[in-house]
């Protein structure tokens, strides 16, 4: 008679110390931020920080966080940022979790010189939190594309 075990797969790769995950995760924070955090400092006036829809014009103009100033990620460069102060945290934003617009625009920007972190959810989180937009078509925007 075989007795079978089967192997976990979740710890088939061992955790690693609480002292690098810690490490790990103030990493990942570093250069993150969410639609929560987001709308909480803008209500509470904390804004020194600049944010970047990196969507298309179209998908900006039908829809996006108010205040946001858009520059889609394919055209961030040294003259298109050139207004931007290396001093001031730049937050970018896409469509949503299946959108990578964000993290190009972040890389970009990073690239440039620039303190940069993503708002993890994008204008579709945005929305599902249920906070104001603006844009002509707002709340009625497509959520994707």
């Amino acid at each position: 008679m075989t007795i079978q075990t089967t192997k976990s797969l979740v710890l088939e790769t061992p955790a690693p110390s609480p002292e690098h995950t810690h490490q790990h995760f103030m990493n990942k924070l570093s250069v993150e931020t969410d639609v929560a955090d987001v709308r909480y400092d803008m209500q509470h006036g904390c804004n020194d920080f600049l944010l970047i829809d990196v969507r298309s014009a179209k998908a900006y103009g039908e829809c996006h966080v108010p205040g946001a100033i858009n520059l889609p990620s394919n055209q961030i460069s040294v003259e298109t940022t050139a207004s931007f102060s290396k001093e001031q945290t730049i937050v970018v934003y896409c469509w949503g979790p299946a959108c990578n617009g964000g993290t190009k625009g972040a890389a970009r920007l990073s690239g440039l010189g620039f303190k940069v972190k993503e708002m993890l959810g994008g204008i579709e989180y945005w929305r599902k939190e249920g906070n104001a937009v603006e844009g002509t078509l707002g709340l009625e925007a497509p959520l994707i594309g």
